[in-house]
């Protein structure tokens, strides 16, 4: 096949992925290339090996059906990364690999009043990791910018010390981890893995929480890597205090360094964060329009994010730019929507019905797939529709900690971000729920 064609090819993809998957499109996308399209396999090179763990991770099953629509054809798709003399093939499921959200850097991350002191902090330990802040417990409520503060800071220690061993994992991989350990005798092994490393990062440490074996195996792995003059980098949604039934001698030790809280973001901070979002994804976002967004949004940053996939899909739908005009027009009718107050119970009803559920099941103590993601689908909608408290979502469905709603909320979060089924079944529900 001619150079051209693939490159027309490739062209047509970009095309269907962006009006695809808005959510994920960004503009370096542009920078993709094909490296070999043979035996129905289209390699297409990456510009490092962040953005092909992105790729993979986020977008092989849009991109897959968008080659298999422009071609007409079965075609596979892979990633890997270009350089000056060959492709190299992305690593996956190595332990040696850390994968960093390629996005998520100090230089995409915008900063204000509300989390100047988190990111100093994160660039001074990324720079001489194990000898400022360490610990570094960084705390503040979901989708402000701890998990890209994460990310950045391990990118800033990646590229300051490119041997260093990193271990950056959720709370609750690192605890479903021991757990496996112990059940297969392996938990030796599971000590050397994490005890020995240079950088360890901890997100959503919350979920130690009421886990007696696991904040055992953390506090030895905590002495362990402070006492190796290693990094200890952790966040959570409240500060190490407030987190329930967390053993003192944890609370401890995650005083021991700097504790730096992280707030919602100004109105100007807000501008800022639209302005840099909609150019990472290549929007032609004004000025103007980016003041109206930042005064309608102000939870957090992913309802920012959120407003701006509503945008780039409503100009995409229509044909027309985005101007204030559309932003209104689209955003006031999410507005409207959300006025309406609805209840956890009308949630509960809407989501019994379209999974064929009992509430009895959702509120007991089964752990079945067929009911275990209805439960986590209800616990994700509430915490999006209403203004209940994570205790009082866990209170509708079998009585719950608020560590439970918190893991079900990221578990479907993730699930709709990767699986195009998840997301339209969660657009059938939303739309479902306010029609009703």
């Amino acid at each position: 096949m001619a150079t051209q064609d693939t490159a027309d090819i490739l062209v047509g993809i970009l095309d269907r992925v962006k009006v695809l998957d808005p959510v994920n499109s960004r503009r370096w996308f542009d920078d993709l290339t094909v490296l070999h399209f043979d035996g129905g396999i289209l390699e297409v090179g990456c510009p490092d090996g962040n953005a092909a763990q992105f790729l993979h991770d986020n977008c092989l099953t849009i991109f897959t059906q968008a080659a298999q629509n422009v071609t007409g054809h079965l075609v596979a798709v892979k990633f890997s990364v270009s350089d000056s003399t060959s492709a190299q093939p992305m690593q996956t499921g190595t332990q040696s690999t850390v994968k960093l959200h390629p996005d998520y850097t100090f230089e995409s991350f915008v900063v204000g009043p509300c989390n100047r002191l988190a990111h100093a902090s994160c660039v001074a330990v990324s720079h001489s990791p194990g000898n400022t802040y360490n610990p570094l417990f960084l705390y503040g409520s979901v989708g402000l910018g701890k998990t890209h503060l994460l990310h950045a800071l391990c990118h800033g220690v990646m590229k300051h010390s490119a041997n260093a061993q990193i271990r950056f994992l959720s709370c609750e991989e690192f605890v479903n981890r021991f757990i496996s350990a112990i059940e297969h005798g392996q938990l030796s092994e599971f000590q050397s893995q994490f005890r020995t490393v240079n950088v360890l990062v901890i997100d959503d440490v919350q979920f130690l929480s009421e886990r007696e074996q696991s904040q055992e195996e953390f506090f030895h792995t905590f002495n362990a890597i402070y006492n190796n003059h290693g990094q200890i980098v952790l966040t959570a949604d409240c500060a190490p205090g407030k987190i329930p039934s967390l053993e003192e001698r944890l609370i401890s030790r995650f005083k021991w360094g700097l504790v730096a809280r992280v707030d919602a973001p100004s109105y100007e901070t807000r501008i800022a964060i639209v302005q840099k979002k909609a150019r990472l994804r290549g929007l032609d976002v004004s000025e103007e329009v980016s003041e109206y967004v930042a005064g309608r949004v102000k939870a957090n940053i992913r309802e920012l994010e959120g407003a701006l996939t509503i945008l780039y899909a409503t100009a995409q739908a229509s044909g027309e730019p985005i101007t204030l005009e559309l932003a209104r027009s689209a955003l006031g009718q999410q507005e409207a929507e959300s006025r309406r107050s609805i209840s956890i119970t009308e949630i509960i009803n809407a989501v019994t019905r379209y999974y064929d559920v009992r509430l009895a099941d959702l509120q007991s103590k089964k752990r079945s797939q067929s009911i275990t993601l209805p439960r986590q689908v209800c616990m994700y909608l509430a915490r999006n529709l209403t203004k209940h408290s994570l205790e009082e979502i866990g209170g509708h469905l079998g009585g719950r900690d608020h560590s439970t709603v918190l893991h079900a909320y990221g578990k479907i979060d993730g699930l709709r971000r990767t699986d195009p089924q998840t997301r339209t079944e969660l657009d059938e529900l939303m739309g479902s729920i306010r029609q009703d």
